[in-house]
């Protein structure tokens, strides 16, 4: 029942007492007063050590009654898929198996003449662009020298020449 003067909420009878001692001033309980209500921007994934996966591994091998795992679990606050794969990583590699493993794509080998290959690329990109503008210098000759009506000279003139 909430007092209408004071706007102060009176516990209705029958009702469990709250834990947490006597109200503050403003009607709420001094626990949650000071409880963190804020909401944090990113969740932070749970990592486990190695040592702790194997001692769950260890745990739950020794459960041999029905529903001794799924307590387990719970009381860890753990999922059955997490101890399926830590079981799996076990039987493949021992406890240097259960250390944790970068997520992610996996790093690819770097080719070793990838480095050889890109110099060669750019060497043969800068050569075509020096053939290129020595082309553009002879076709321009070539037009120069038929404007002026000067005749050209081919190689087998010269060879004749001697």
């Amino acid at each position: 029942m909430v007092d209408g003067k004071s706007g102060v909420g009176t516990p209705v009878e029958g009702a469990p007492e709250r834990s947490g001692g006597a109200p503050s001033s403003d009607g709420r309980d001094r626990a949650s007063v000071g409880a963190d209500t804020e909401v944090h921007g990113r969740a932070q994934r749970r990592r486990f050590s190695a040592e702790y996966k194997l001692k769950i591994v260890r745990e739950a091998a020794a459960c041999v009654e029905s529903g001794q795992i799924g307590a387990l679990l719970r009381r860890e606050g753990l999922y059955a898929s997490m101890l399926a794969d830590w079981r799996r990583r076990c039987e493949q590699g021992g406890q240097h198996a259960l250390r944790a493993v970068k997520r992610g794509p996996k790093a690819k080998a770097k080719n070793p003449l990838s480095g050889k290959v890109a110099e060669l690329e750019r060497e043969k990109r800068r050569l075509e662009k020096r053939l290129a503008r020595a082309e553009a210098i002879i076709d321009f000759q070539k037009k120069v020298h038929e404007l002026l009506g000067i005749p050209l000279k081919s190689p087998d003139d010269d060879e004749s020449d001697s």
